[in-house]
């Protein structure tokens, strides 16, 4: 996978809001099931600087993901991703992942990433737990007009 990654662009930003759509189960993750996403990704102003767009060599949108500091002296950061749909299964996963990882190691200092999988991706914390990432806790949490149970993965640096 060659990666090109770049704070997200508007226009890129409206294509992962309004036209990314995953299948079964997984449409939980359309930004579309949740209004405070949805609102956040498409607003430059509330986006800030934490968006990228992860992108191939002839500039076409694979993925995304948002990069937050928890504790930056201490370099934990949370980290939440998307790997668009018609790329999801393919076996893709570990090297996206790991992209991001190497990139937010060299641009953010980090020491520990934190990633939160809603409890049914199943598919999602096998590739976590192949990396490297430890369940930290477990916890409901409001979202997509319902509760949901989310896991809590950790991994130091």
């Amino acid at each position: 996978m060659n990666e090109i990654i770049q704070p997200l662009s508007q226009k890129n930003a409206l294509i992962i809001a309004d036209d990314w759509h995953y299948s079964g189960q997984y449409a939980f993750y359309d930004m579309t099931a949740d209004p405070e996403d949805y609102q956040e990704i498409i607003n430059p102003v509330l986006r800030r600087d934490a968006y990228y767009e992860f992108l191939d060599h002839q500039q076409k949108l694979l993925g995304f993901f948002v990069i937050e500091p928890i504790d930056r002296k201490k370099g934990i950061f949370e980290i939440g991703l998307g790997l668009a749909p018609d790329l999801t299964g393919q076996g893709l996963g570990q090297s996206f992942l790991e992209h991001i990882i190497s990139y937010a190691i060299t641009h953010f200092s980090v020491k520990k990433i934190i990633l939160d999988v809603a409890e049914f991706n199943i598919r999602a914390q096998k590739l976590y737990r192949s990396i490297g990432f430890k369940q930290a806790r477990q916890y409901e949490q409001e979202t997509n007009n319902s509760t949901y149970t989310f896991i809590e993965m950790t991994k130091d640096f």
